[in-house]
């Protein structure tokens, strides 16, 4: 049963109050911490899209990706069985949780082995993540709409892609991009219009809400290297050599977080966790869409 506040909400203004209270949820939970000495927030204030569950693009990718990758409708049905929902029911209800200016900072001045802060955002800000999930969650279920937070289900786990090798059940990158938040960069990251230097969050839900209008149709329209055939600053900036012209290579990457950092962050921080993100600062993305910067300067 909905309260009165919630029968307020039309399909027109339902996502501006999701938004909101995202937001807000960040601006204000304690959990929302690096856990350091300053008590310094993991993340800065977050972007919200949305995109049907329906999309045609989630169809595109789950073809180019192929297996593990689900769709909406069906990561849906595997966590409500007994659902009728069909795909163009559902929301896909993307978020994009920034580093704050001074941790990108600090792993800007690195170069082989990430910073304290941003060590402490992976680890910490990655519990904040599933504790705003569940918030996200409840939130929608306490107004009556069935939702899931895919990452966390049990059956979304790791395979392989036969054409990109490490893919999940469900990207978020991905989900993000079809929510009108971001393109791709030569690295794999997400270039958003406040930067690289992130974290992705979603929720599917069975809620219609108004898609987040897309400003792109080329899945690298944020990236130099694709657009200006410049930049490549993310190629000198990995320590692992995984990434080239030609993209980036998960299985060296992958390596390297799990043989180097791994350890690295354990016995100088006290953190039992991994991490790196030189790919993502000290580059012209970091912190903003730079195509946007160079058309600017352009006019």
């Amino acid at each position: 049963m909905r309260n009165n506040d919630e029968n307020q909400h039309t399909t027109e203004n339902l996502g501006a109050w999701i938004t909101e209270r995202i937001q807000e949820f960040c601006r204000t939970s304690p959990e929302n911490s690096l856990k350091n000495r300053g008590n310094d927030r993991a993340w800065d204030e977050p972007l919200v899209g949305f995109s049907r569950g329906g999309d045609s693009l989630f169809e595109l990718m789950q073809k180019d990706i192929g297996s593990p990758y689900l769709l909406p409708i069906e990561i849906f049905r595997k966590s409500f069985p007994d659902t009728d929902a069909k795909a163009d029911d559902l929301t896909v209800i993307s978020w994009i949780l920034p580093h704050i200016p001074e941790t990108i900072a600090d792993n800007a001045k690195e170069t082989s082995l990430p910073s304290e802060r941003w060590a402490r955002a992976k680890h910490f800000g990655s519990k904040f993540d599933k504790i705003l999930s569940r918030y996200v969650v409840d939130l929608l279920k306490h107004a009556g709409y069935m939702a899931v937070a895919p990452q966390y289900t049990p059956f979304c786990t790791i395979g392989m892609s036969q054409k990109y090798g490490f893919a999940s059940v469900w990207s978020e990158r991905h989900a993000a991009y079809v929510s009108g938040l971001g393109t791709f960069g030569l690295c794999d990251g997400l270039i958003t219009p406040k930067g690289k230097a992130m974290r992705c969050g979603s929720v599917i839900a069975r809620v219609k809400i108004l898609p987040t209008p897309r400003p792109y149709t080329n899945p690298h329209a944020y990236c130099l290297h694709f657009t200006h055939d410049t930049c490549r600053k993310c190629i000198t900036r990995c320590p692992a050599g995984a990434i080239s012209e030609k993209g980036h290579d998960k299985k060296v990457c992958n390596e390297y977080l799990m043989g180097i950092t791994s350890p690295y962050v354990k016995s100088q921080f006290g953190i039992d966790d991994y991490g790196c993100g030189l790919c993502q600062t000290g580059v012209p993305c970091d912190s903003r869409n730079p195509v946007r910067n160079e058309r600017a300067k352009g006019n």
